[in-house]
């Protein structure tokens, strides 16, 4: 499976997507975890698109289910908002409320 969904595969930086790394979790979860990282590290870049979710579930080998619940989870932490016939998109920094 990929480390990554931008094609970059940097040796000294993988983000891997482990789902038997805790048995605790839900597959769902390790997906969203996964993704949450690599949005955090700069993997998945503000306002591009995440992969369709059917994409999403062919590229990490589960149900297309497991990848619409980790997306959603994603929208609810705030970290991708989605436009209807648009796609699911990484949200940008959001601005302080001090400013």
């Amino acid at each position: 499976m990929s480390d990554d969904l931008d094609g970059s595969r940097a040796v000294d930086e993988r983000i891997v997507f482990d789902p038997d790394s805790n048995p605790d979790k839900y597959i769902y979860e390790h997906l969203a975890d996964h993704l949450a990282r690599l949005i955090a590290a700069g993997r998945l870049k503000p306002n591009t698109p995440l992969p369709a979710e059917r994409r999403l579930a062919a590229e990490y080998g589960v149900a297309l289910g497991t990848a619409r619940h980790a997306t959603s989870i994603l929208r609810e932490l705030g970290l991708v908002f989605t436009v209807r016939s648009k796609g699911t998109f990484v949200r940008g920094p959001r601005a302080s409320a001090e400013s």
